[in-house]
């Protein structure tokens, strides 16, 4: 079973520079490395921390993903994509071709959406099913959703990889996410959380025991590592 480690920073501030230095040190080392992002507020500070420490990144070497999009037209300030061009992809070397944004609303529905995601995913893997994740970043929701995968959805259950949100408890209602069964293929699983309110479903979050159709991030673990990077508050420290 994967191990499930837990680092604590002082702050908001420290912990989105800590982890932005922890990724710059797994992008710098040789290959090709596939990192899937997150949106939310710790999230995108992580990217602006990123975007201060890039040079140190050979970006023609990473290749970008996102594990969940609000179903939103292309510039959508709302979209996760959005936020993270503003935050760093507009401001690095990265080729155009390596950025694989989910796709917005444009006249298809959000499970034509989802199937061309996972279409892409399939090119790009060396199985034909995903690529090989280096490090998936996540956030997490005061209830313990993870990507747009909640309590007692279907996210949690489905076999597949990719699939369209209708209902979401959160809005907009609408989106395309990745299922916990393919978050669990990369190699390293990050949960990225700070506040009072993520106290105690970060604490059940970490126990293996905790039911991942109750709190979904407890189903959210690495191949080979999972990470909760979290603030003193989030961690009851």
């Amino acid at each position: 079973m994967t191990t499930v480690d837990r680092v604590v920073c002082s702050d908001e501030t420290h912990l989105a520079a800590t982890v932005a230095q922890a990724l710059v040190d797994r992008l710098s080392a040789p290959g090709v490395h596939h990192l899937v992002l997150t949106g939310g507020g710790v999230g995108i500070r992580v990217l602006i921390e990123l975007c201060l420490r890039s040079q140190a990144v050979d970006w023609t070497r990473v290749h970008v993903w996102w594990s969940d999009e609000r179903f939103l037209p292309a510039g959508d300030p709302e979209r996760n994509e959005t936020a993270a061009r503003e935050a760093l992809l507009d401001h690095v070397p990265i080729p155009p071709r390596q950025v694989h944004p989910m796709p917005s609303d444009a006249g298809q529905s959000a499970e034509e959406a989802a199937q061309a995601y996972a279409d892409e995913l399939a090119r790009e893997s060396p199985d034909g099913a995903a690529p090989d994740f280096d490090v998936l970043l996540l956030g997490m929701g005061p209830e313990g959703h993870v990507a747009s995968v909640f309590p007692h959805s279907a996210g949690v259950r489905s076999t597949a990889l990719v699939i369209a949100v209708h209902g979401c408890p959160k809005p907009p209602p609408t989106r395309v996410t990745f299922t916990l069964r393919l978050i669990c293929t990369a190699e390293e699983v990050w949960i990225v959380a700070a506040g009072a309110a993520k106290a105690e479903v970060a604490t059940e979050a970490q126990d293996n025991a905790t039911s991942p159709n109750d709190v979904p991030a407890a189903g959210a673990r690495g191949r080979e590592k999972t990470i909760f990077w979290l603030d003193r508050v989030s961690a009851g420290a």
